[in-house]
């Protein structure tokens, strides 16, 4: 797989270089992304390849290895603009939040060589058959939030054709479709759907994920386009809710590196490393737990419009 640097064409810094935040700005020491060029300096410059990730899903890691940090996840049809490929990981960024980081190489095809998604899936998991059948064998097996071209329906009407293999209707959406219970309740119920699903710092899938995947997954699914880290999602998430008002089923409440969906006026539902799953419990009990490190353990509530 080659990756096109940019090596000949000059280019000069038009003033300091600008703030950016690493996790969402696509440069290192020896290279950057194209559009970087004249904002921040490098000393190559690549043109970014456009990829798709063809497993069910991939970890996003801080460097190249399997035993670095994972910071987020990549979802089967999720796209991915690559940079650069060092033996078995690619570099590069997710293309629906930016978020900057390594894959393994072989979780990802070229986008021209796979179809365009048309469906989410909207269950916790989806399975592919290989007949349109439920007793036919199983292909594989994909996470909530994965992304998938699907095509005519089966004769039954109760299956899509998506490559070699069929889904089942009630496990997937249209990409963009107006969901049956829309809005702040729908985000509530999804996350629901989520319950025991077990803690995965980086995880943004329903075999594992982090407080921040919980809501980005979920609010994908309403869609709401949001960032990865929940400082991030404070920032550009809903609007602030008054002292003194009510809490409702579907706001945003967020603590120091934290955040969970409300199911109700007092209870929270989350992933946390506390109970190690998505669980829910009182609000009362979380606010608690972060008093004992912050004086103002809740930083902001916020509302979906």
């Amino acid at each position: 797989m080659k990756v096109s640097k940019i090596a000949h064409a000059k280019f000069s810094l038009h003033g300091p270089e600008e703030a950016f935040d690493p996790r969402t700005t696509a440069h290192r020491g020896d290279l950057a992304d194209i559009s970087l060029a004249g904002k921040m300096f490098a000393p190559h410059y690549a043109e970014p390849l456009p990829m798709r990730c063809s497993a069910p899903k991939a970890m996003l890691r801080k460097n190249g290895g399997k035993n670095y940090e994972a910071i987020s996840e990549l979802l089967h049809g999720e796209d991915f603009r690559l940079l650069d490929v060092a033996g078995d990981w690619a570099w590069g960024y997710c293309e629906h939040d930016q978020y900057v980081g390594y894959v393994p190489v072989h979780a990802l095809q070229h986008a021209r060589k796979t179809p365009e998604p048309t469906h989410l899936i909207s269950a916790r998991a989806a399975l592919i058959f290989v007949e349109p059948d439920i007793k036919s064998g199983v292909m594989k097996r994909l996470p909530m939030g994965a992304r998938l071209a699907c095509g005519d329906a089966s004769e039954c009407g109760k299956f899509l054709k998506t490559g070699k293999g069929f889904v089942h209707v009630r496990h997937v959406q249209q990409i963009g479709a107006k969901l049956v219970f829309d809005g702040a309740t729908g985000t509530a119920a999804l996350a629901e759907q989520l319950v025991g699903a077990p803690y995965l710092w980086g995880g943004r899938s329903g075999d594992g994920l982090d407080c921040s995947g919980l809501v980005q997954t979920i609010l994908a699914l309403t869609g709401t386009p949001a960032p990865r880290d929940s400082d991030q999602q404070m920032a550009q998430l809903g609007n602030d809710i008054p002292d003194g008002e009510e809490l409702r089923r579907g706001d945003l409440v967020f603590f120091r590196n934290h955040v969970g969906i409300m199911a109700n006026p007092d209870q929270l539902i989350h992933a946390n490393s506390f109970w190690m799953q998505v669980s829910v419990e009182p609000l009362a009990n979380v606010v608690t737990r972060f008093s004992e490190n912050d004086d103002q353990p809740v930083l902001a509530r916020k509302r979906l419009s």
